[in-house]
């Protein structure tokens, strides 16, 4: 079992281990000493805006260098930029620090591979390995050299825009974009209004302290405001580090990740484009499922997380996955979720069918879902909590085949998530409710 890699990476509140200088300075050199196995090579960095970002990109870059390694410092950049950037650079590996939407005291780091993919677990469990050893730095004539790309940003700019159809542009389209004062604050607004969009702006002033808080992805209210008050076609909000979208149709109305998803992947079999079905979680709403079984599209489950997606992609030689959440792999385009390129599909299924954003969310009936995060100690498992077992049953047989529950250990964060699925939405919220307060005592 790892000590340190979770899901996505390392992940943790600043100040407290392993989310600390000097672990970063460890494990920079340990990651350099993993691939200067490989020889002499280079390791791009980025980050989000979070004010501890500036702190841990200096420990890293300097574990790096002590190791032998180049490095090459993007700046803010958002999380698929780096896995972009990482294989256009040729580079070995590229590292990002940031703790996704979490807020501005959580940081963490993500690597990818020199192909943009999430590293294998091999050579996580090399890097763990290594952290453990002497610290011993390299001759100063092999010390690695470190620059800073200045044109990191117009180069994922461009990129992301050859991922729209050449034959559309967003000319007469007002679009507000929420950045969640995050890593896209200067990409996302770039991209729509290159390709012609009127853009409203709305958290793109990062402080170092409010990424997250209170806009983007994990706040659509915010946006559903704007998209009303400004009369604006549809609203984009993304999460802190960029791989997260959701949309707000012109009338105010959310539309998740499960939503989107559906409108791409039918898009694509619209255009006769779509390889295989749609790899989803075990998050993802049962309307998701019932829309693509009528279409005849596959539909398979993973555990949730970006990496378990991806792997299930790969297995089946598919291309379109993601989660409720919004993280969208289109893995023609992308190596992972990508929330300025995900939007970028949506509007063109939009160009394409001549139909508004609210007309293709209704393409897709939710079931009523609601979920509660209950708080437990570290290395809490469900299995342990006794009374939790007969109460999941109960909820089981109270939904009586239509609908399901779901209870989760939360792969970044000390909670349990407790989730009821059910076509009666009071049924849905009783139940919710009453597994959420067992669940909580048998974990306190």
């Amino acid at each position: 079992m790892k000590r340190y890699f979770g899901t996505d990476g390392i992940r943790g509140m600043v100040g407290a281990e392993p989310v600390t200088a000097e672990f970063m300075l460890r494990l920079g050199w340990a990651t350099g000493k993993v691939f200067s196995r490989q020889g002499r090579g280079r390791i791009l960095i980025g980050k989000d805006t979070r004010i501890s970002g500036y702190m841990f990109e200096s420990a890293i870059e300097a574990g790096l260098a002590s190791a032998g390694m180049d490095v090459l410092l993007l700046g803010p950049m958002p999380t698929p930029a780096i896995a972009y950037l990482t294989r256009t650079f040729n580079a070995n590996a590229g590292i990002v620090i940031s703790a996704s939407h979490n807020p501005y005291y959580d940081n963490g780091i993500k690597f990818f591979s020199g192909e943009g993919k999430k590293l294998d677990d091999e050579i996580e469990n090399a890097i763990e390995a290594q952290i453990g050893s002497e610290m011993q730095m390299v001759e100063s004539k092999h010390i690695g050299k470190v620059s800073r790309v200045d044109d990191a940003a117009g180069r994922y700019i461009e990129f992301c825009k050859s991922c729209f159809p050449s034959s559309y542009n967003l000319k007469g389209r007002k679009i507000v974009v929420d950045c969640a004062h995050g890593a896209a604050y200067h990409i996302a607004p770039s991209v729509f209004r290159e390709l012609g969009a009127e853009v409203v702006e709305v958290g793109v002033e990062p402080d170092g302290f409010n990424i997250n808080q209170e806009v983007g992805s994990t706040y659509p209210e915010v946006i559903a405001r704007k998209v009303k008050e400004e009369k604006a076609d549809f609203g984009i909000a993304l999460d802190g580090d960029g791989d997260r979208v959701v949309m707000v149709d012109q009338a105010g109305e959310v539309v998740d990740g499960d939503e989107l998803l559906l409108i791409i992947a039918l898009e694509r079999k619209r255009s006769g484009r779509l390889e295989g079905g749609v790899v989803g979680t075990l998050m993802s709403n049962f309307g998701l499922e019932k829309a693509l079984k009528n279409e005849q599209i596959p539909f398979t489950r993973t555990n949730v997380g970006d990496r378990y997606v991806l792997s299930e992609l790969q297995k089946k030689n598919w291309e379109i996955g993601g989660e409720s959440s919004g993280h969208i792999i289109c893995l023609d385009l992308t190596s992972t979720g990508d929330g300025i390129i995900s939007a970028l599909q949506v509007i063109a299924a939009m160009e394409n069918s001549g139909r508004s954003l609210s007309e293709l969310k209704n393409m897709m009936q939710k079931y009523p879902q609601r979920m509660i995060s209950v708080n437990c100690r570290q290395g809490t498992s469900i299995e342990s909590l006794q009374p939790v077992d007969h109460a999941v049953k109960a909820a089981e047989a109270k939904l009586n085949g239509t609908g399901r529950v779901l209870l989760r250990l939360s792969g970044t964060e000390p909670v349990i998530r407790v989730m009821v699925e059910g076509e009666n939405h009071e049924l849905v919220e009783e139940l919710v409710q009453d597994l959420a307060d067992i669940v909580a005592q048998a974990a306190g």
